[in-house]
């Protein structure tokens, strides 16, 4: 995979802060591991890509998770990314194909109303902050920047896209983030606001057409002075999943079922959903699982 990174930007004045990602081949590798069909590409895409804009603005070691849950057919979606490039996302529902394509790629009904929550977890801090807010669209973006007025009282201009083929394979995913801070002259809101309506900056095309991050961000910035700011960290798909956890997912099956797989001689194939790792557990793997169960359960 290309090593591409989060760009990060600030205007001169330091009132309004920028990130810009060509997202394109960790999206691609979602889509090549999960089998996404186009709904759900775009859906997962495009919160992997909103994860990493976020996660870019905390701090070395700092993740951010994103849950949208709705009542439409995708249920959720959810992504997650780190302040130093790794990013993963998910749907229960991969290969969701609507009756048809009249909307196009529009979200709104696939995810449908509820809710985005999103955590943010720091090193060594036990529980991670959490906030929820109600989607105002089900197309990710807005959601984002409705999420980041109502929980951080910061304004901010979210711009995400995934193109994809007439084979519905990913061809180009990126996107913007521009967050106002507090103390923002009014003038340059609007001039931001103002330069997104005269552009409608198309990302995916954009990046088709091989722009680079900084040409994402300057229809946003027209005559806003920004420069950028040193951020090192390369993306990349990645996955936590290890044998441990899949070991306590069969704990959870209890002593009766373990010891049904023993006497059928089954070992445990396992995948992992997000990232396509297999993991065989063996039939004396179970026994100590289902042994370890029952004296615990003696205690």
């Amino acid at each position: 995979m290309s090593k591409e990174r989060v760009h990060r930007f600030v205007s001169k004045d330091l009132t309004v802060r920028i990130a810009a990602v060509n997202a394109t081949e960790v999206v691609k590798h979602m889509q090549g591991l999960q089998n996404t069909y186009p709904l759900a590409t775009v859906a997962v895409g495009r919160s992997m890509v909103g994860a990493l804009l976020m996660a870019a603005q905390l701090k070395d070691g700092q993740m951010v998770g994103l849950l949208f849950r709705g009542n439409g057919a995708l249920q959720s979606v959810y992504a997650e990314a780190s302040f130093n490039g790794q990013v993963r996302g998910y749907t229960p529902n991969p290969q969701y194909q609507p009756p048809n394509y009249d909307h196009g790629l529009s979200l709104k009904e696939a995810i449908g109303n509820g809710t985005l929550s999103v955590a943010r977890h720091q090193p060594f801090q036990k529980q991670p902050f959490h906030g929820t807010v109600e989607l105002v669209s089900g197309e990710i973006g807005q959601d984002i920047a409705h999420y980041l007025h109502q929980s951080h009282q910061i304004r901010s201009l979210v711009s995400l896209g995934v193109y994809l083929d007439t084979y519905g394979k990913v061809q180009a995913a990126g996107g913007v983030l521009i967050e106002v801070m507090p103390g923002v002259s009014e003038a340059v809101v609007e001039m931001i606001q103002q330069n997104y309506e005269d552009w409608k900056p198309n990302i995916s095309q954009m990046l088709l057409d091989g722009a680079q991050p900084v040409d994402l961000v300057k229809p946003f910035m027209a005559g806003i002075d920004f420069t950028e700011v040193e951020h090192n960290q390369e993306i990349e798909y990645f996955c936590p999943c290890t044998k441990e956890r899949v070991v306590r997912a069969l704990e959870t099956l209890g002593e009766e079922e373990l010891q049904d797989m023993i006497n059928k001689n089954e070992t445990a194939d396992v995948t992992c959903q997000i990232c396509g790792r297999p993991y065989t557990v063996t039939i004396p793997e179970i026994q100590d699982i289902k042994d370890r169960l029952h004296k615990e359960s003696l205690h």
